[in-house]
């Protein structure tokens, strides 16, 4: 599947985009995996065994299993608070932004500066539901004045596997919200 493939949804992500100094170079596909932070690491593989998790789960959902089910959901919950905690350790305010859209492939963002197309950064990204946080390597592919600041889109260099299935997950579960409320919008109307 090309990256233009992805879907993209109107939401704002918390990220960190570090851009790269010009003597900075990529890293390889090696030094990458040796580069990402442990918290992240741990988010990932947690978020992983939480989506499998839920799916055993909702094989118990029979009236004598009920309590077991709230008991481990209620345990998740608190495990998934201190990982929140852990993640929001690595956010530098120096880098933040706030997403105007997100997907597997791409993100934009507002910024006060510009940022030269082509420009790579090391981007953190910060979801929600799931909740994790993504490290990878991403590029400038269109800044454009709007407003005070800039529109910036980047699309992802170096990202794994894994964290883009979370990517596409965290799309997923904004774009079903989106829909639930509009469902209940009508309904109310």
């Amino acid at each position: 599947m090309s990256q233009d493939e992805y879907f993209s949804v109107n939401y704002g992500l918390t990220i960190n985009v570090e851009p790269l100094n010009n003597s900075e170079a990529l890293p390889t596909d090696d030094q990458f995996e040796k580069e990402i932070p442990a918290p992240f690491k741990v988010a990932s593989e947690c978020s992983s065994l939480e989506h499998i998790a839920d799916n055993e789960l909702s094989r118990l959902k029979n009236d004598e299993m009920r309590a077991l089910v709230n008991y481990l959901n209620n345990q998740n919950d608190k495990l998934n608070l201190l990982l929140s905690y852990m993640l929001s350790q690595q956010d530098n305010e120096k880098f933040r932004h706030t997403t105007q859209y997100f997907g597997a492939s791409n993100f934009c963002f507002s910024s006060p500066t510009e940022l030269a197309v082509g420009t790579a950064a090391r981007v953190k990204l910060f979801l929600e539901h799931p909740p994790a946080a993504i490290y990878c390597y991403a590029e400038v592919k269109d800044s454009k004045r709007a407003g005070d600041g800039y529109e910036i889109v980047m699309s992802y260099l170096k990202l794994r596997e894994d964290d883009r299935d979370l990517l596409i997950r965290a799309a997923l579960f904004q774009q079903q919200k989106l829909l639930r409320q509009r469902a209940q919008q009508r309904s109310e109307t």
